[in-house]
């Protein structure tokens, strides 16, 4: 054995001196290689077979997240780092330069095993039932730009050979053109560090911001940018700090009160107002929703009126019914009656300033779901009904005159039928 060693030692040393390099730096990156086989067939699989028997361990050695993986590219690395000064009659220039390109190979490969480490903690941390009140992805990103601005200090300060202080010392003279160039980010983050502590807004709520054509849920919030799902499936990317310096609408108060708000007027032709007659106060007495307003303050008046009779007061001083006291009567009863309404939380029926488009009667009341399609069902359910059954107290919705309203007009008077349609 001793004899066959001799003679390659011998048969080595007759060889010229490039040959011997190459083959020594052949034999150099063929050990590095096995070495990087053997530890990601062997020893990382072992790992990943151990750590997949967990819920965590999946997500380690899944995708991008698959932080041993990075890891064992070091191996090779090293194995040629350490390797190249024992390849003879190399220049001691190239020794240096590939152990400078090694040592930053592994320092980058540590910055890139660390922010898949930061994204693993991300994705563990929003299978929390609270995540989304609370996301960290902006956070994780400040980190991460931390670690990625170290590394690339590092890295150049290796490649040239010199020390991390040098190029330390020399930051703070640029310290104002990294603040331009990064204001940005500051601003994202002192923004996003106010919108996690004041709980401003967060994943899954409605939010409305006009000026930037976002009205949505909110999908994603991340250290720049907050992404908003609108309701046509677009997405409208907005500057964290907008959510800071803007005014926008966040609609969580009313989706956690569990109910949406209808706030609506029926505009009246003021015309159609007028005292009921006895004929008119019998039929609306029909009315269940009516009958005991009517009873009630049909004897209210009637007892008022009396005694302005003892007294001798002339008959216009009587107080009377009118049919839109009524109507308003009956809408807040229907309300009331309506097992859609919500009757904890506001319901009015109020009159508002009458308009040239006529008397706004405006409905206040809150549905008993926050769902949209349930929530228009229901506001037109009522407005359906409302419409329909005006004229049984003699009021009318006021419109501008249309087409349909000039023909019935230019209609001759021998069709009054064809002129009823017709108002103002």
């Amino acid at each position: 054995m001793n004899a066959s060693l001799d003679t390659l030692n011998a048969w080595l040393q007759q060889q010229p001196p490039l040959l011997l390099s190459i083959a020594a730096g052949t034999l150099l990156l063929a050990v590095a290689w096995l070495a990087n086989w053997l530890v990601k067939h062997l020893l990382v699989r072992g790992i990943h077979r151990a750590l997949g028997m967990t819920a965590l361990g999946r997500d380690v050695v899944s995708g991008d997240q698959s932080v041993i993986r990075r890891l064992s590219n070091i191996v090779p690395a090293l194995i040629i780092s350490r390797g190249i000064a024992l390849v003879p009659d190399l220049p001691k220039a190239l020794v240096t330069v590939v152990d400078n390109v090694c040592s930053a190979f592994v320092v980058l490969t540590l910055a890139l095993a660390i922010g898949g480490a930061l994204s693993l903690v991300n994705t563990l941390y929003q299978r929390r039932p609270d995540a989304h009140l609370k996301p960290i992805k902006g956070y994780i990103q400040v980190v991460k730009i931390a670690v990625f601005a170290i590394a690339a200090i590092l890295i150049i300060a290796t490649l040239i050979d010199r020390s991390p202080l040098i190029l330390l010392s020399g930051l703070g003279a640029m310290a104002a053109v990294l603040m331009l160039i990064f204001q940005d980010t500051l601003l994202s983050l002192v923004a996003s560090v106010q919108i996690s502590s004041s709980d401003i807004v967060r994943v899954g709520d409605w939010v409305e911001m006009p000026q930037l054509n976002a009205d949505g849920d909110v999908i994603d919030i991340a250290l720049h940018t907050v992404k908003v799902q609108n309701w046509d499936k677009t997405i409208t990317t907005i500057p964290t700090k907008r959510f800071i310096t803007d005014p926008f609408k966040n609609w969580r108060g009313m989706q956690e009160a569990g109910g949406r708000r209808i706030k609506r007027s029926l505009y009246l032709d003021q015309n159609s107002v007028h005292f009921l007659d006895a004929g008119e106060i019998a039929h609306l007495r029909e009315f269940a929703l009516l009958r005991d307003y009517v009873t009630s303050k049909q004897g209210e008046l009637d007892e008022w009126n009396r005694r302005l009779s003892e007294q001798g007061a002339a008959a216009l001083n009587q107080r009377r019914v009118t049919n839109l006291g009524t109507f308003r009567v009956y809408v807040e009863s229907y309300l009331k009656h309506n097992p859609r309404i919500r009757q904890d939380m506001t319901l009015l029926v109020r009159q508002l300033s009458p308009t040239a488009d006529g008397l706004p009667l405006e409905l206040y009341c809150f549905t008993n779901t926050t769902a949209w399609n349930a929530y228009e069902a229901i506001q037109a359910d009522i407005f359906d009904h409302l419409l329909a059954i005006l004229p049984e107290f003699g009021l009318r919705v006021f419109q501008h005159p249309s087409g349909a309203d000039m023909r019935a007009w230019q209609t001759p008077a021998t069709q009054p039928h064809a002129r009823q349609g017709a108002h103002a």
